[in-house]
């Protein structure tokens, strides 16, 4: 299949992602093919807006039959890069940290964190998860041989920016930021901030929005 060589909008990713995880969950419930309209019942993003999104990677789907579940799913798991299976490091072994190397999802979906490190040496040398805490001084050594290109930051605010740039310098060029801080980074460079409380907060002024409207 020849895939469009169009500019990608920055949003289309993000959908792209969920439409993956709703492809992985009716290959589970042993769905075969799915039309675009029930992408949107179980996604809520807009049939024409998913017909859109993969219009940017090739001609899919057949008319009157709808789309094949598994091949679609392989195929936007090969366009978002974790068809095959993606190392990720991670730094900040806390009680974050650790939830994340013990969250079953991420190797279902091809996400394996291959290393966990910490600058806290009573936290240095123990095992969380089949994976030993290592000196954050030693990322970018041990990085050479996991080469992975992902990291995932779970670290106090103040200390963000100083592993962020450990990372890159590490051969890291996409991260994953829980934060609560903005990172400078170079171009080229991908940064995706999780932020639950700001999350919290949009979610408490929804819900005083729906009580001055009741």
């Amino acid at each position: 299949m020849q895939e469009s060589t169009r500019k990608v909008p920055k949003p289309t990713p993000e959908r792209l992602a969920t439409y993956l995880a709703a492809l992985n969950d009716l290959i589970e419930r042993e769905v075969h093919t799915i039309a675009s309209r029930d992408i949107e019942k179980l996604t809520g993003i807009n049939a024409a807006q998913f017909r859109k999104d993969l219009s940017y990677f090739g001609e899919f789907g057949r008319p009157g039959i709808g789309y094949d579940v598994q091949g679609l799913r392989d195929t936007i798991a090969r366009i978002l890069k974790v068809k095959e299976e993606q190392p990720v490091v991670l730094v900040g072994a806390g009680n974050l940290g650790t939830a994340l190397l013990r969250y079953p999802g991420l190797m279902l979906q091809n996400f394996r964190i291959v290393a966990v490190f910490d600058n806290n040496y009573n936290k240095i040398g123990r095992r969380i998860a089949d994976l030993e805490i290592q000196d954050i001084a030693n990322l970018a050594e041990a990085n050479k041989t996991h080469r992975a290109r992902i990291g995932i930051i779970t670290v106090p605010a103040p200390a963000a920016q100083d592993v962020a740039n450990r990372l890159i310098d590490s051969g890291i060029s996409a991260i994953l930021n829980f934060a609560p801080t903005s990172l400078k980074v170079p171009s080229g460079v991908v940064v995706r901030n999780v932020d639950f409380v700001k999350e919290l907060a949009v979610l408490a002024f929804h819900l005083s929005e729906e009580s001055a409207l009741s």
